[in-house]
């Protein structure tokens, strides 16, 4: 079983503007159970961010931070992530230019590999989020989805991915499926609840919707999954995040060997 449990902090974004807050938000995540934390952006210098982080015993395990700097000033994002004390370099999502054909998607698999070499030397990796849209599959890709591409075109001893499980709902996987067809490369699982509406579904706390909680982190445990993530974007309990970050983990309490 997971020992620890960590939580995207867009979650909480709007309780984390200055240092203040931030420190304060800390340290109401650490006492809900929460020893980790992956960053969306930084409020505050990197430095200052992290050495609050780790004074209030939230360990940094990644980032979704600024893909053109990954490109143009490497140096720079090295020191931010040192500062931070994670070896995670990860983006939140793919620009949008590499959605459009199987060749763009190919290119943006160069600039990841590159972006992956870079690091290396360093003792870091590139990691990607997905959403639904790498679901699709290309007219000249076949069976393949964009995901397939991503998954064979990408380094795996330098790329990583942040898979997250509402996002693979919506685009109509399996969870488990595409966590096992991962294998190895999943650096942080995105736990993301997907309640059902009227038609569709809509982001919830974990354990208030139907995915397979128990099946999904069990087959995340055996496939080498190093971390797992809560992340709620929207639709917080009384419009409250820390509220609905606490439902969240007090669900996934039963899940964690403490």
């Amino acid at each position: 079983m997971f020992k620890k449990l960590g939580i995207q902090l867009y979650t909480v974004r709007e309780t984390m503007r200055n240092a203040e807050d931030i420190r304060a938000t800390f340290k109401a995540l650490k006492a809900m159970g929460y020893d980790q934390g992956q960053t969306a952006g930084c409020a505050i210098p990197y430095d200052e961010f992290g050495k609050i982080a780790a004074e209030e015993g939230i360990e940094i395990v990644g980032t979704h931070d600024d893909f053109g700097m990954m490109q143009n000033d490497i140096e720079q994002v090295i020191k931010n992530h040192r500062a931070l004390n994670t070896t995670n370099v990860g983006i939140g999502g793919m620009p949008g230019e590499y959605y459009a054909s199987k060749a763009k998607t190919l290119e943006f698999c160069e600039i990841a590999n590159k972006i992956g070499a870079a690091l290396k030397p360093y003792g870091m990796k590139f990691t990607y989020h997905n959403h639904s849209g790498e679901f699709k599959r290309f007219p000249d890709s076949g069976e393949d989805t964009m995901m397939d591409i991503l998954l064979k075109n990408t380094d795996p001893e330098t790329v990583t991915f942040v898979m997250d499980t509402y996002w693979i709902q919506h685009g109509g996987g399996d969870v488990c499926d595409w966590i096992e067809k991962f294998a190895g490369r999943i650096e942080i699982l995105h736990l993301k609840e997907k309640k059902v509406t009227e038609w569709d579904g809509e982001i919830g706390e974990i354990g208030q919707g139907n995915l397979p909680w128990k099946k999904i982190l069990e087959t995340a445990e055996r496939t080498g999954v190093k971390t797992i993530v809560v992340e709620q974007d929207c639709n917080w309990k009384d419009g409250d995040a820390l509220k609905s970050a606490k439902i969240s983990a007090d669900y996934l309490a039963q899940f964690l060997d403490k």
